[in-house]
């Protein structure tokens, strides 16, 4: 009997050289996903649990494929979650065949690695979400497997035979490119079928039977029913619009929303779209805190990040050192010149000019949700992550602004919602009919006073959506290299009056149109794994204490990296 293979990095790191044709590359094993970082391939750490040999050596085939031809940067950059899934399920079939064509062997390991990835799928099968069953077995049919019986369900073979027609435009696919194509076809065809704009749908998809869904076991936020920049820093403003024009806004607002064309789920935009923005309400709260109690809180987020403050300064001064421009005739004395002023008398150029440091020239924006569920200990620590950001940010010489969103019932805005279901208006388009946005400005761009971030507090609930669409605005209109928005959440986006799933195919869609604009950005979950669902890059704080650590971690490694 034949012994399993013993696997090493050293022995997995002349595998991946082969492969991949790249002498530095190398393996190693780590307990997170497989994935590729830099000149490594890093692989899932050995356990019970762990992919016997074959399938090792075949995720390793995969990662190699992945490495030689892909343009994996292109599919990370995608904002879009379903879309980024598919591209990465076509565009790994392309490589890998492409790597059978030079190494026919590497076919069996292959095999062996989607014949255990199948078995795991199945042995959690109930709790999958439907778009990830989709995925799955639209990754099935691209790699020419047959379905499992527990996989064919009505909806799910209808699906498929819907878009059966773009799967073999998919199976063609020659390039990245071509590859992610392919996946947005998928995506805006499996988005037809769920909103009923196709008719060769063979039934009428449920709210979760769509991509944009999420499962409802789990989610108990799913249940849950323009800026005055001028404002002086010591007094706080708020605006909002008196109810004549409110009314006149609604009725314009109705007509252009009748004319809109998007996207529908069970007759209802993707996008969340108000009533009226009449009434809602932004307060600066730019220093208006209380003093002591902004004084206390920098305290205690200093000793929260005070060494991480440093080590970033130094990071970034190492990396300013390296701008100098030398040989000048002004400027400052460049030491290692003085020898050549003293062997030349005639030398005139002994002088040194500090370049402007790209580094440093980012706008940052932290946008914390105010909603209910947020009240208690986890607030107490946002207040504490904001001040520990800005505080830092301000420091080492970054623009940056603290944000808060929520939302609360209108009494002005029920009347006039009241008044035009009375007169017979179509209401049916609106996502927000009840609520007034109620935004707030903690520390906006421009301030070196945040003593208003003492005054972080709860609201009720959280609009996403729309809040991230009044952040990034703000952002876009500093003058930066760099703009990076980091949002600070506990849950799914959420109104009294809102349809959840309208909520959350209107901020997958804000987020795209936010990333496409070149912001970077970044959703930091407390005790929630939402985020993940919706920002391409995030993290999750599972341990409410680590925070303001967590949180300024991603922002260093943010700003110190070289933004392409």
């Amino acid at each position: 009997m034949n012994e399993p293979r013993q696997l090493t990095p050293d022995s997995l790191s002349r595998l991946a050289r082969v492969l991949t044709g790249r002498y530095g590359v190398t393996v190693s094993f780590d307990t997170g996903p497989a994935r590729i970082e830099r000149e490594r391939i890093v692989l899932p750490e050995p356990g019970p649990d762990s992919p016997d040999s074959d399938a090792l050596t075949g995720q390793l085939d995969l990662l190699a494929a992945r490495w030689k031809f892909s343009v994996i940067d292109q599919i990370g950059a995608l904002p879009s979650d379903p879309a980024r899934q598919l591209a990465e399920v076509i565009d790994d079939r392309r490589a890998c065949e492409r790597l059978f064509t030079d190494y026919p062997g590497a076919r069996r390991y292959i095999e062996k690695l989607r014949a255990q990835k199948a078995f795991a799928i199945h042995a959690r099968w109930p709790q999958l979400s439907w778009r990830d069953k989709l995925i799955w077995m639209i990754e099935g049919v691209l790699w020419g497997e047959t379905p499992a019986v527990t996989e064919r369900t009505p909806a799910l073979m209808a699906t498929l035979g819907a878009v059966s027609d773009a799967l073999e435009r998919a199976r063609t696919s020659r390039s990245t490119q071509e590859s992610i194509e392919s996946a947005h076809a998928l995506v805006a065809r499996i988005r037809s079928l769920g909103a009923g704009g196709v008719n060769t749908m063979m039934f009428t998809a449920d709210a979760d039977q769509t991509l944009d869904a999420e499962q409802a076991t789990g989610d108990p936020d799913a249940a849950s029913q323009n800026e005055s920049t001028d404002a002086a820093a010591d007094s706080a403003t708020t605006t909002a619009q008196s109810p004549s024009d409110a009314a006149a806004q609604a009725s314009e607002a109705q007509s252009a929303a009748a004319s809109m064309s998007v996207d529908l789920i069970d007759g209802r935009p993707r996008l969340s779209i108000p009533l009226t923005t009449a009434f809602d309400v932004i307060t600066d709260l730019t220093g208006r805190g209380d003093p002591a109690a902004w004084r206390n809180l920098r305290a205690l987020a200093r000793a929260e990040t005070a060494p991480l403050t440093a080590r970033l300064e130094r990071a970034l001064k190492a990396d300013e050192q390296t701008r100098w421009k030398r040989e000048q005739e002004r400027g400052e004395i460049d030491r290692p010149a003085l020898a050549k002023l003293v062997v030349s008398p005639g030398y005139r150029t002994p002088f040194r000019v500090k370049r402007v440091t790209e580094g440093r020239d980012a706008a940052v924006t932290l946008l914390i949700d105010l909603s209910g569920s947020m009240a208690g200990k986890k607030m107490d620590l946002a207040r504490l992550c904001a001040a520990a950001l800005c505080d830092a940010l301000m420091q080492l010489s970054f623009k940056c602004e603290v944000l808060g969103y929520s939302s609360v019932e209108s009494r002005e805005m029920r009347a006039l919602y009241e008044n035009m279901l009375a007169n017979g208006n179509d209401l049916g388009r609106y996502n927000r009919k009840l609520e007034r946005l109620d935004l707030r400005i903690y520390k906006r761009f421009g301030s070196n006073n945040p003593a208003g971030l003492s005054a972080i507090d709860c609201g009720h609930e959280n609009p996403d959506g729309e809040a991230l669409v009044w952040a990034a605005e703000r952002l876009m209109a500093q003058r930066a290299d760099r703009r990076i928005l980091m949002v600070l959440s506990d849950g799914y986006p959420a109104t009294g009056d809102g349809h959840p799933v309208i909520l959350r195919t209107d901020l997958r869609a804000r987020i795209e149109e936010i990333a496409a604009s070149g912001i970077e950005l970044v959703g930091i979950g407390l005790l929630d794994d939402a985020v993940e669902k919706f920002y391409a890059h995030n993290i999750v704080v599972r341990k409410l204490d680590e925070l303001p650590t967590m949180a300024f971690t991603v922002l260093s490694k943010l700003l110190l990296a070289k933004r392409g």
